[in-house]
């Protein structure tokens, strides 16, 4: 275990660097080629749960470098997790072990980087099983496991679209349900804020779409709006312009906005932020402009 500790304290310095000396970029393109071609990955997320923590901590930092490490301009790590999909498999579901969650939620994150893995975690079952572990008691463990959630869904952008557009249905019911309407204020506020990122990427653009024109979300979204929490409130605003700037509002859409228009206007004119800010009070009278004109079709 010394010997370990030693070769994992080794490795993390020729990667990092110390307080004497910067990291050599010809030892870390070695290094990268021998970790990947001797299968030493595999050996370190097998055996992380034997170390110690200082160990676990420095082969979690190793480990997380060299996904960044390149070898005559290409990523090896990219090229080895191809082959060696199902590490990805012990990675996610270690939100279920109190103890390893962090340090392999940390590879992970690092991990899905590169696209081909991004698209594999996506696909894979596990996906489903995020929306539990967001919701995890432990603090930290759920925080984390909503750090990946959100790199997941937000770094590839055709990845992601493509995702979407083929899981639609259960996803967002999950999303809505699970999150969305949390009991949880934090799992409520982080899930607004990444739905408007979401909604708002161009790449993500037939799904806004789709999410805009359907009566339920935009059940939720008006809820949303009506919490005591300022943050909450800005962010389903974000979210909630999206439906009434819709040119293809469906008339049950429409329908909710005029029956709901004097609570809404009401709503809207008492929303303010702390700070200035000339874009959101524009938005918020457009919004309210918008609102104002509709009329209810038959």
């Amino acid at each position: 275990m010394i010997e370990l500790f030693k070769n994992l304290r080794e490795m993390k310095t020729i990667l990092y660097g110390n307080s004497e000396a910067e990291p050599v970029p010809e030892a870390c393109s070695q290094l990268t080629q021998e970790f990947f071609n001797d299968n030493t990955l595999r050996l370190i997320v097998e055996c992380l749960p034997k170390l110690n923590l200082e160990a676990r901590k420095d082969a979690t930092q190793v480990v997380a470098n060299l996904q960044r490490q390149q070898v005559q301009s290409k990523l090896i790590a990219s090229d080895y997790l191809e082959k060696n999909m199902d590490l990805m498999d012990t990675l996610i579901t270690s939100y279920e072990n109190p103890e390893m969650a962090l340090h392999y939620g940390a590879m992970l994150r690092e991990c899905i980087r590169h696209q081909i893995v991004a698209k594999y975690v996506l696909e894979t079952p596990h996906m489903k099983k995020f929306f539990e572990y967001i919701q995890i008691p432990n603090f930290d463990i759920a925080a984390d496991a909503a750090a990946t959630f959100k790199e997941l869904m937000t770094r590839h952008k055709s990845t992601v679209a493509e995702f979407l557009t083929n899981n639609y249905e259960w996803f967002f019911e999950e999303y809505n349900s699970k999150l969305l309407e949390s009991s949880n204020y934090i799992t409520r506020r982080q899930a607004v804020k990444l739905l408007g990122d979401m909604l708002l990427d161009r790449s993500n653009a037939a799904i806004m779409t789709r999410y805009v024109s359907s009566r339920e979300n935009l059940r939720i979204l008006m809820n949303l709006m009506r919490e005591s929490s300022k943050s909450i409130q800005i962010e389903s605003f974000h979210v909630f312009k999206l439906f009434v700037a819709n040119q293809k509002k469906p008339p049950d859409i429409i329908g909710i906005l005029v029956t709901n228009r004097n609570k809404l206007l009401r709503l809207l004119g008492d929303l303010k932020i702390d700070k200035e800010d000339e874009q959101f009070e524009a938005d918020k009278a457009q919004v309210m402009k918008e609102i104002a004109a509709l009329e209810p079709r038959e």
